[in-house]
């Protein structure tokens, strides 16, 4: 029988090693060292950036199809039409708000009496595309009678382009210094034959345009609700589907001054057709006028005439009425756009352009502010460079 051996004790110094061994073994088959937790999540959160940019990475490489690249730049296009639609209609709102407070805060003298017409009870305004006021005076009966005979539809077509095309035209005249005197009954048997006249509550005078100008767009407004108003003299041509098809292309703006800018010398001397009694203001001598469209035609949005409704009696009028609508613009934000269409030359000038099929909005002579002897050569301009009498009918709106 064998002795029994009693086991081998391990020496008390081969424990710390022994400890040490297994804990480089334990990190050796675990492949990771223990970090401490705000280590542990600044890692998880490394590793998750990778990831994203790896996927931001295969999204860039991927190349798309162009029925993605039109499907995109579709809903731009999209996008970028709601935006100015909406941009329209809060510049509506601001103007509608301004003209509700005003009525409230304004006293019963003349403004009340002007922003109220926004705001009363009374008939709602007939929605339509634009409003064309040409301004006449008490003496132009034959040149009323050449513009009906060529490009102003007269009788049942001017009620039917109304009606049909939302473009509505009158003659804009206001009345005499004296209650019912020979000329103003003159312009009534007139209407009374044509109906195509647009009455002002204005004393007419050559130095009174900038008065008439802002009493037509506020009665104007009042009466209808179109998105765009346009004023024009009864001595220029007009090709009035040129003209809508002008316009169409900016009715998402919300303020727009369309026409042929321009910016001429302040004019101080005494006894010049075009003097500036004012020119002080403008600076120096020398000085030219701010950009501001020519006072032959010219169209501006809804907005900009409901502005002038609302603030007709404080705008200021200088002598020449085109500075004064360029005036009340200053400080707005306001598109000025430069159309050079609307202010062709007579012939042979717009007879070429639209045999180039660029035909005019507007025709006239710049020596004359309008066509000379308007009267014995519209006809001749209407033929010549005219857009046909379907066109306007033709017009997409």
């Amino acid at each position: 029988m064998k002795p029994h051996r009693s086991p081998k004790k391990i020496s008390l110094n081969w424990i710390p090693f022994i400890c040490l061994s297994f804990f480089t073994l334990g990190i050796l088959f675990s492949n990771r060292l223990w970090v401490p937790p705000e280590s542990n999540g600044q890692l998880l959160s490394q590793r998750r950036r990778e990831q994203e940019l790896q996927i931001v990475s295969g999204d860039c490489d991927t190349k798309k199809t162009p029925g993605q690249d039109n499907d995109v730049m579709g809903e731009v296009l999209k996008t970028h039409e709601a935006i100015q639609s909406l941009d329209k209609s809060v510049a509506m709102l601001e103007m509608q708000l301004a003209a509700s407070r005003n009525s409230q805060e304004m006293d019963n003298g003349e403004a009340s009496k002007v922003v109220s017409t926004l705001t009363r009870d009374r008939p709602p305004r007939k929605k339509v595309f634009m409003v064309i006021g040409i301004n006449t005076a008490f003496s132009s009966r034959r040149r009323r009678d050449s513009v009906r005979e060529t490009w102003m539809p007269q009788g049942e077509k001017l009620i039917q382009l109304e009606r049909e095309k939302g473009i509505v035209i009158r003659f804009m005249i206001g009345h005499s210094a004296t209650s019912n005197s020979i000329l103003d009954r003159a312009i009534d048997s007139e209407e009374a034959q044509h109906k195509d006249f647009f009455r002002l509550e204005h004393v007419e005078g050559y130095h009174e345009l900038s008065a008439k100008t802002k009493i037509f767009f506020s009665t104007a407004v009042a009466k209808w609700d179109a998105e765009f108003y346009v004023k024009v003299d009864d001595d220029v041509h007009v090709n009035l589907g040129m003209l809508a098809t002008t316009l169409g292309r900016h009715r998402s703006k919300p303020r727009v001054y369309i026409g042929c800018m321009k910016s001429g010398p302040v004019l101080s001397s005494k006894n010049v057709k075009y003097r500036e009694p004012e020119y002080w203001k403008f600076g120096e001598e020398g000085n030219k006028y701010f950009r501001h469209a020519t006072g032959q035609i010219y169209a501006i949005s809804k907005e900009l005439a409901t502005y002038i409704s609302i603030n007709q009696p404080i705008l200021h009028k200088y002598a020449n009425e085109d500075v004064s609508l360029g005036a009340w613009f200053i400080g707005l934000e306001v598109e000025h756009i430069d159309d050079r269409n609307m202010c062709c030359g007579t012939p042979p000038d717009c007879e070429w352009k639209a045999q180039a099929g660029n035909v005019c909005v507007a025709s006239f002579d710049w020596s004359c502010s309008g066509i000379c002897k308007s009267v014995e050569k519209l006809k001749t301009v209407h033929e010549r460079c005219g857009e046909g009498d379907d066109a306007v009918w033709n017009t997409s709106l």
